[in-house]
């Protein structure tokens, strides 16, 4: 995970505007304070070396003392802060609001690796991320026990539907991509889209909106001459049929776009 400290400093300035009034009026400049971190909900912690970030743009000198890992699944105390008393109240909202989405999304993730254990299948992510905070979501999904698919439009290439009305044809499209040497997907809706995919060589291929039925056919169809995605109406309810039907990899935009944000507090001692 990559994190600059000009985004730091751009999400602190969204919030302070011209300062932080309550805390100026009220605590007295220089008094430092001790605060605990919690996570109060059973989940995947993800996020600590963000909120490390924020307090240290707003007190270079705050120690900040983890007591768990991105990646692990607990309801405790995470961290603990001692430094400038307006600097932890500044940045206490922002830290949270990062702890708590992250942590969601890897959440959320784990539950549906769990899930489908033991089927081969393994869960990716998708490109349908928060602007601005994409790096930071996928990272959660691998703190959660996923896999990340593209992190870009230059991360693979995907041909779908839309791609393929302005294509004359899903031959056409994939001779074209494979030109470039880089492995080709392509989502297919139907079996005789598979067929066509198949037949001009797609490496991969995305099948979109299929049943659990559906899907265990295009399996057999492929005959591992493709690895094969499923994507589109997968929820923790279907996800273990889903991979039962013998799919490489099960695709859940849910991960990044609607995932819970996990309920995390501080406290100041």
């Amino acid at each position: 995970m990559e994190l600059t400290a000009v985004d730091v400093r751009a999400w602190l300035a969204e919030d302070f505007g011209d300062g932080d009034l309550t805390s100026d009026a009220v605590v007295p400049e220089g008094t430092t304070a001790e605060a605990a971190i919690l996570l109060k909900e059973r989940g995947v912690v993800c996020g600590l070396e963000v909120v490390r970030a924020v307090f240290a743009e707003l007190d270079p000198n705050v120690r900040f003392a983890a007591l768990a890992a991105d990646g692990d699944e607990t309801e405790a105390e995470v961290a603990r802060l001692e430094g400038d008393g307006r600097a932890l109240l500044g940045g206490e909202r922002l830290a949270l609001n990062v702890l708590g989405r992250l942590s969601g999304i890897a959440t959320l993730t784990r539950r549906y690796v769990n899930a489908v254990a033991g089927t081969g299948a393994t869960i990716l992510d998708t490109r349908k991320t928060t602007p601005g905070l994409r790096a930071l979501e996928k990272y959660a999904v691998l703190c959660g026990g996923g896999t990340n698919h593209r992190l870009g439009l230059d991360d693979g290439i995907l041909i779908k539907d839309n791609h393929l009305r302005l294509a004359d044809s899903i031959r056409g499209a994939v001779d074209r991509a494979k030109a470039t040497g880089i492995e080709v997907e392509v989502e297919c809706d139907t079996l005789d889209q598979v067929r066509e995919a198949l037949d001009a060589g797609a490496d991969m291929i995305l099948l979109d909106n299929m049943s659990p039925v559906r899907l265990t056919e295009a399996v057999a169809l492929s005959d591992g001459r493709a690895k094969l995605e499923a994507s589109g109406g997968v929820t923790l309810d279907n996800v273990r049929a889903v991979a039962e039907s013998g799919v490489d990899f099960v695709s859940i935009g849910a991960l990044t776009h609607s995932a819970r944000a996990l309920d995390v507090s501080m406290e100041v001692a």
